[in-house]
């Protein structure tokens, strides 16, 4: 499932699960597409759930790219924000938790966490909030 795609990890033991999933390990961060040491994920994790993540990172490089006028790595909820935000602007933070994969029903106030650590670190006006609808502002 991850055949021709670079992976970086310093981890040995991750080294031998990508590649046994068809990855290709490469020799440094600057030739890697994706750098699972800058990925924060919560283990245990199912080898599909890790595809996914990996998968994520790689399909929504471009629209991080895009974003911030470089790739960033950010953790997985936060990146699923501004991914979901840059594609979906315009939505209420129950439409946000939905996209990102949170129940909107539930109340946990993980997704505003997320838009709270966004902000503190690229500014306030990078999601705003106008009449109780999401969007990416400005970097």
């Amino acid at each position: 499932m991850l055949e021709n795609v670079r992976i970086f990890t310093s981890d040995k033991c991750w080294q031998h699960i990508f590649a046994d999933l068809g990855a290709k390990i490469a020799d440094s961060p600057n030739v890697a597409d994706v750098v699972f040491d800058d990925i924060d994920i919560d283990t245990p994790i199912s080898i599909t759930d890790l595809q996914t993540v990996i998968l994520d990172s790689l399909n929504n490089a471009d629209v991080i790219s895009d974003v911030f006028g470089q790739y960033v790595i950010l953790p997985i909820l936060q990146h699923k924000i501004v991914v979901s935000l840059y594609k979906n602007p315009g939505v209420t933070i129950g439409e946000l938790k939905n996209l990102v994969g949170v129940l909107p029903d539930m109340t946990t106030h993980t997704v505003e966490n997320a838009i709270y650590q966004l902000r503190k670190k690229y500014g306030h006006d990078f999601i705003l909030n106008m009449d109780g609808k999401y969007k990416i502002g400005r970097v």
